[in-house]
């Protein structure tokens, strides 16, 4: 009976754990279903390109209390031990020394030159924020880029699928007719040798589909073989703005526009540190010292409050010279900002130009494929009933394919061209539709 009992405990056992383990390799091997939104924002959550200018944001607010240090007071603690020997009158003698002291001291005036660095600080958090914008926004164009190619990738398999599906057919039909002595052996070979180069326009098309997956999945920080499935299809939803207006957009909102003005200012702040130099400082202080021969010389003390007026009417032309040297940074960071906005304005007319290209070739291709595919079956009819010619047929069907994979290419130039045009613009993560 304890035997029976035992056995089966250890079926159970058994059975439930293979239950488990096939839900769990079920589990993982079921592939991810993503739309655009769903892919940007595991790209967002996991990149490092983020948490890297994260990082750096953290070190600027840390920056801005450096700065701020130098209006603060500080306390510094000493000690120091000495044994010295000397000589008087060929007499010799040994002693010691310990002193120990605590000093309070604070800048009073330092002709601007903490203002200055506490500035320049303060700038700096601002163009690191924009660092951390930028970083999103090249992350959501790096991931809506690989979904599209994923999209497009996609579809040309279909399409080359499809025209593999038609070839076959038609070579079916071929052989066929040659078998009943109605065609020549040429089209058969013909035929059969566009069949093989349409599989291997197939087997392509599914490398790169391959691709395109394991390139969106290091975009979205997964493993590069993980199976994903996309919701979306491509589409074409026409953009409203004029160059005009998505160029003064840019302006006033792309992160490098703007964080060209900030370095403009912190040049600024650099001159006016400069300038410091050439003014006096002034810093209290008070101090407390105890200091006798034995450890650890806490016998004798004293203490100390004062001010110190510091002024350098003469360096050897230091200041000057980091003064002129500052001012050329100026003038670096002026002409930086004109390069930098001029560039913006090229790369949001270029991605709108392509855009608009791309979506005429929409339209036109969309016909284009309407009239292939008739021409297509006309062919095919006109070649079963023995009017036509195969290499009527072939050709209509490349020229089918090349239509579908034009509109194909028109669609996916237009999303892509989208997409970089938003991030040209600037356009922050949180208002895109």
């Amino acid at each position: 009976m304890l035997k029976q009992t035992h056995w089966k405990k250890q079926l159970m056992a058994a059975l439930t754990g293979g239950f488990l383990i096939l839900n769990t390799v079920s589990a993982f091997a079921a592939p991810i279903e993503l739309s655009l939104e769903e892919s940007i924002a595991r790209a967002l959550q996991n990149n490092p390109a983020i948490k890297i200018a994260d990082a750096d944001r953290q070190g600027a607010e840390y920056d801005i209390r450096v700065a701020k240090g130098g209006k603060l007071p500080t306390l510094k603690l000493e000690h120091s031990d000495g044994r010295s020997k000397t000589y008087v009158n060929d007499t010799a003698s040994i002693g010691n020394q310990f002193d120990s002291s605590v000093t309070l001291g604070m800048n009073l005036y330092t002709g601007g030159e903490v203002e200055g660095n506490i500035e320049k600080a303060k700038i700096g958090l601002k163009v690191a924020d924009l660092d951390v914008e930028k970083s999103k926004q090249q992350i959501k164009l790096d991931a809506t880029n690989g979904f599209f190619t994923i999209l497009q990738t996609r579809n040309t398999v279909k399409v080359d699928q499809e025209s593999v599906d038609q070839m076959a057919a038609h070579l079916k039909n071929v052989e066929a007719q040659y078998n009943v002595g109605t065609v020549a052996k040429s089209d058969v070979l013909r035929s059969q040798v566009e069949l093989a180069n349409n599989q291997q326009i197939l087997t392509k098309a599914q490398n790169a589909y391959e691709i395109a997956v394991s390139n969106l999945n290091n975009v979205m920080g997964l493993p590069l073989d993980t199976e994903i499935q996309i919701k979306d299809e491509l589409v074409h939803e026409p953009y409203n703005l004029s160059l005009e207006d998505s160029i003064n957009y840019a302006m006033g909102n792309r992160p490098e526009a703007i964080q060209a003005d900030h370095n403009i200012e912190i040049a600024k702040q650099s001159v006016k540190i400069a300038k410091a130099g050439k003014l006096p400082t002034v810093a209290a202080s008070a101090s407390q010292r105890w200091a006798d021969d034995d450890f650890p010389g806490t016998d004798e003390n004293g203490w100390s409050v004062g001010l110190t007026a510091t002024w350098t009417p003469f360096d050897s032309g230091v200041t000057n010279a980091q003064i002129k040297k500052s001012n050329s940074e100026v003038e670096k960071s002026l002409q930086t900002a004109k390069q930098t906005k001029d560039a913006v304005q090229l790369e949001v007319r270029q991605a709108y130009l392509n855009m608009i290209e791309a979506e005429k070739r929409i339209s036109t291709s969309q016909v284009t494929v309407e009239q292939a595919e008739e021409d297509f079956k006309i062919a095919q009819v006109r070649y079963s009933a023995g009017v036509g010619t195969n290499t009527d047929v072939i050709d209509a069907q490349v020229a089918l394919t090349q239509a579908k994979n034009n509109y194909i290419q028109a669609m996916y130039d237009f999303n892509t061209s989208k997409a970089n045009l938003t991030k040209a613009m600037g356009v922050p993560i949180e208002t895109v539709q």
